[in-house]
């Protein structure tokens, strides 16, 4: 998993927000939001938005996870 949008569902609950409600805010469809939920990227105009209408930073939703190392034992 490279992106984590754990912050944007935790801003989502300190508002009192559901995603539904992100969704019909913003008017994303329900596919963006499915990638979302699986940790996919969207697009960067898809974060403007939610930015916007949410009144923070890209930072505060999205975090980038990088991936674990591939382990160079079981390659031998």
């Amino acid at each position: 998993m490279a992106l984590s949008y754990n912050g944007l569902w935790k801003l989502l609950i300190d508002k009192g927000m559901k995603k539904m409600d992100l969704k019909e805010l913003i008017g994303i469809s329900p596919s963006t939001l499915a990638r979302m939920g699986k940790n996919e990227p969207v697009s960067l105009s898809v974060l403007e938005r939610i930015c916007a209408a949410l009144h923070c930073n890209i930072g505060d939703i999205v975090d980038y996870v990088p991936e674990p190392a591939p382990d160079e034992s079981a390659a031998r």
